[in-house]
Formats: C-alpha cells, sequence, structure tokens
C-alpha cells in the first residue's frame, strides 16, 4: 500500500514524486516508457522552475540561450538579445535527471510499466498494470496530453491540438528561432543544444493540417537540416482552454494530463512541474487529514496559474487570427521580446502588459 501512486515519470509526475518522498511519504511513480527516454518536444524551460525545484539543475542542462530569431515565413528575419538565457533542455538527460532526484529522496519507480484500468474501492486506488496491481491511498494524474487518466477520472478532457517535432544534428548554432506564416494559426521553433537543434511545429488554434510532418520537414531542409518527413514525430498538445475541475475522489491531474501549457507560447514544463509542486502539496495535506486540500489544489492552480492564462488565451486569439499583422505590429518590436522573455522567466505576469499589447495586435 502506498501513500501515493503517480501515473507518468515526465516533469510534472517527478517533481510530485520528489516533494512527496522528500516528506517521507511512500511514493510509487508508474511509466510506460523505458526510461531514460526521448520525448518529442523543443526542450525549451524557463529558469523560474528552481524556485520549485531544490537541487541543482546544471547537470540537466544543455545549454542557455540569450539570442532569439523570428522570421515570416522564413523571411522578413529580426533578430534580439535577451538579459534573462533560456534553459536549452534534451528532454531524455532532463527528465531521467529529475526522476532520479525523486528516487534518491526514497520515491519508487517501476518504468516499462503501462496502467491498464484504475478503479476506486473501499477508499483505495487499485491500480492495474501490464505486469500486476498496485494499490495506494491517493493518485496523480500525469500521464501527458491525450493519456487515458482524465477520462478514467470522469474528469474534463482537454482539446487537444496537432504538433511535431523532430532533432537533428546536421545543424549548430546558439540561437533560439521562431518562424510565423509557414503553418496557418500555428508556429515553429527551432531550440538549440549542444549538439544540434531540436525543432517544432504547432497548429495553435483548431487547425489540424494533414501535412505538418512535411512541413517541419522542409524547414528543417531549408535551414540546412538533412532530415526526412520518417525522422518527424507527431505528438498532442493540451493547451489551457479554460479553468476546469483537476481533481476527483483521492486524484489529482497534473502537467500536460491537466492542460496547464500556455496557449500563445506552447510552454509546457514551467506549468508542468509548477502543478507537480502544488499536486505534492495537497496529497500531502491530504494525507495529513486536510479534507479540502484537493479541492484547494484545484483553486490554486486556477488563481496561480489560470488567472493569467486567461489573458495569455485573449492574447493567442487575437495573435493566431491577424498573425501577419501582429507579426509586424507587435513580434518585430525588440520590446515584445523583452517582455515575453520576462513572462518565461517568471519576472512579468501577461496581466502586466495584455491591455497594451491587444492595442499593438489589432490596431484596427
Amino acid at each position: 500500500m502506498f501513500d501515493c501512486i503517480i501515473v507518468g515519470a515526465g516533469p510534472a509526475g517527478s517533481t510530485a514524486a520528489y516533494h512527496l518522498a522528500k516528506q517521507r511519504r511512500s511514493v510509487l511513480v508508474l511509466e510506460k516508457a523505458s526510461l531514460p527516454r526521448n520525448k518529442p518536444c523543443g526542450g525549451g524551460v524557463s529558469p523560474a522552475i528552481a524556485q520549485w525545484l531544490d537541487f541543482d539543475l546544471r547537470p540537466a542542462i544543455s545549454l542557455k540561450a540569450n539570442k532569439i530569431s523570428y522570421t515570416w515565413k522564413m523571411q522578413d528575419q529580426v533578430k534580439v538579445e535577451i538579459n534573462s538565457p533560456m534553459w536549452m533542455v534534451q528532454r531524455d538527460i532532463f527528465d531521467d535527471f529529475l526522476i532520479k532526484q525523486a528516487q534518491k529522496t526514497g520515491a519508487e519507480l517501476r518504468d516499462s510499466t503501462e496502467v491498464k484500468g484504475i478503479e476506486f474501492k473501499n477508499s483505495v486506488w487499485e491500480v492495474k498494470t501490464n505486469s500486476e496491481s498496485v494499490s495506494g491511498r491517493y493518485l496523480i494524474a500525469a500521464d501527458g496530453a491525450g493519456g487515458p487518466m482524465t477520462k478514467w477520472l470522469r474528469l474534463k478532457e482537454p482539446k487537444l491540438c496537432l504538433s511535431a517535432s523532430l532533432e537533428t544534428r546536421s545543424i549548430k548554432g546558439d540561437s533560439i528561432n521562431f518562424d510565423f506564416g509557414t503553418i496557418r494559426k500555428g508556429f515553429i521553433w527551432s531550440f538549440p543544444k549542444a549538439d544540434g537543434y531540436s525543432l517544432s511545429i504547432a497548429a495553435m488554434r483548431g487547425d489540424k493540417p494533414k501535412d505538418i510532418k512535411k512541413m517541419l520537414a522542409d524547414y528543417a531542409t531549408k535551414c540546412g537540416a538533412d532530415v526526412s518527413v520518417s525522422n518527424v514525430r507527431e505528438h498532442p498538445m493540451s493547451l489551457w482552454d479554460g479553468d476546469r475541475k483537476l481533481h476527483s475522489q483521492n486524484a489529482l491531474l497534473a502537467g500536460d494530463a491537466a492542460s496547464l501549457a500556455d496557449p500563445l507560447s506552447g510552454e509546457g514544463i514551467r506549468p508542468a512541474i509548477f502543478s507537480g509542486f502544488k499536486a505534492a502539496e495537497a496529497i500531502d495535506r491530504a494525507l495529513g487529514g486536510a479534507g479540502d486540500a484537493l479541492e484547494e489544489y484545484t483553486q490554486t492552480i486556477a488563481q496561480e496559474w489560470g488567472t493569467d492564462m486567461v489573458w495569455a488565451g485573449r492574447l493567442a486569439g487575437a495573435f493566431y487570427q491577424f498573425t501577419g499583422a501582429a507579426y509586424r505590429a507587435g513580434v518585430k518590436l525588440p520590446s515584445a521580446t523583452k517582455s515575453m522573455s520576462k513572462i518565461l522567466c517568471g519576472e512579468l505576469r501577461y496581466a502586466d502588459i495584455a491591455n497594451r499589447a491587444l492595442k499593438k495586435l489589432m490596431p484596427f
């Protein structure tokens, strides 16, 4: 019998496991993949995550980037330098590093273990896996975008948007690159790593183009990478689209399973780690007898993350509807990049800039 079973060993699940184990709670993390595993992702991480993790993250950082380049259909380039560098990580290394910190603190990991079903009976969660069943008093669903746990917990399922990613070592550099206009209502980004680049593409506002893999492969080829469509991996993204209930009977949603990714930038790792931290706090309080702990978790995420995502959503609605005008009136201004970098670093909130930004994005 575990105090808490966590499904998913990504940033949200590992963070929750680490903090619960620190409180001497018995924790089991179930991960269907064999670790370490490479996850399709750009791998850009906000330095703001350090406030929720009290160990040295430097071994997991591939490089720090402070140069950003924007293009419109790979032309009309704008280059900007930012004061607070963004961290670039390889997800196999980064995720493995996080779960190892949780294991060192006392959490148990079972990878290559797929959850096949869950059942709550006699005040205990019975979790069926591809090997054996396990039991826990509480459950954290951190199984990512499109995972089955949200449905099994009978919570509102997210609207998924389409994304794709690839890794290449045939191009190198130190600039973060964003391209707009190539994909409708979305963008392409390429993030530098110590040994190459991670490239991603996303349709952010409902469109699901059938040729998204080819679009990314063509972009990568134009950037000088030696790739083909077969190198590209499709995956869903679960963007924030309004507050939702994140708790059920003795269970919580965290990370992409909770649809916390920024609807404007697509940033997902920072809210995943934040939610893992808050989920651990809530479960620890519940184990201590606080009857309202899980409900307060939903409220906390709504207040501390969702409130600002309202503004991010409004900006996204304007930006992706009028991307060309937004690129000319907003993105090309160095002040816009500096503001966005401060938001990603936790130094500024969307609410601080939204009204002014909306006027620039929609001057008509």
